[in-house]
């Protein structure tokens, strides 16, 4: 296949509207081709892969995919199948369902299929993922943790993800379940100094160093570059504290820049101050 410089990823917070206007499955579904998408649903995350995998078939279908079939792993001898490897070389678009994160990368991380998943992105194919399909989506992942409760090194186990976003940490059913303190906590752990926390049926579209918000919901940017923090002087079921750490709340339409590490607003503009939605002062 002709190789595509555009490599897009759209991370989902789960949950997202499969019997509506299905818009982020449809913004999947368009940008891997549309009417000529030939999409592949990668099962691993799921104990319920046919059922699973049938539900998103149909939503594809309904859509207009012009090819959606289930590649089921659950071995690692499957990820050596030579039909899944088949179908996923002629994917336009790889879907990764919901489930149990620590199941896609304990089957697929470092297999031939892992490998060609791979390649696929880096010649054009969009990659998606829900749920735990969305958590897998760093070269670092939260495996597992606690939610609403305050940062503790104690309450987030980290692991190797599949790395197709590396750098960063994302969490998902963010504003659901009450996570920003699992999001923080993974940070401090973690090299990665910039977190994302997608709502559900909200996404995230990543192209070109660049991350366009769609859904419902919204996504919370968490950018500990250049802060403190005392993790360096308190025991594992300590408090942690951190200061300094910006915060951005982006919903649909909204735009933010990797590079910059900025917020493009509506009309383009990047501010380097915070903008107040009125003129008053509090």
């Amino acid at each position: 296949m002709e190789v595509n410089s555009k490599q897009e990823l759209i991370i989902i917070g789960g949950a997202e509207d499969k019997k509506e206007d299905c818009q982020i499955l449809r913004e999947f579904v368009r940008r891997a081709g549309g009417t000529k998408a030939k999409i592949v649903i990668m099962t691993a995350a799921t104990e319920l892969p046919r059922d699973v995998g049938e539900n998103y078939i149909r939503v594809f279908e309904k859509l207009g995919a012009e090819d959606a079939r289930i590649v089921d792993t659950e071995t690692r001898d499957d990820a050596y199948s030579s039909t899944a490897l088949e179908a996923v070389s002629k994917a336009t678009g790889i879907f990764f369902t919901g489930g149990d994160q620590a199941r896609i990368t304990s089957i697929l991380k470092d297999t031939e299929l892992d490998t060609a998943i791979h390649k696929r992105f880096a010649e054009g194919a969009v990659i998606a993922g829900t749920s735990a399909g969305a958590a897998v989506m760093p070269d670092k992942m939260i495996v597992e943790g606690d939610s609403q409760t305050n940062p503790r090194m104690e309450i987030v186990e980290m692991g190797p993800g599949l790395g197709f976003l590396p750098g960063v940490v994302i969490d998902q059913h963010f504003l659901q379940r009450g996570r920003l303190g699992r999001l923080i906590s993974a940070l401090v752990q973690e090299p990665a100094d910039l977190g994302f926390g997608i709502d559900e049926n909200t996404a995230m579209v990543v192209t070109d160093k660049q991350i366009e918000i769609i859904g419902e919901g919204s996504v919370t940017i968490v950018d500990v570059q250049d802060t403190y923090n005392n993790m360096g002087e308190i025991l594992k079921d300590e408090a942690l504290a951190i200061c300094g750490a910006k915060l951005h709340i982006l919903p649909h339409g909204y735009k933010f820049d990797l590079k910059t590490r900025q917020p493009i607003l509506n009309n383009g503009y990047i501010p380097d101050v915070p903008v107040l939605a009125n003129s008053e002062k509090i």
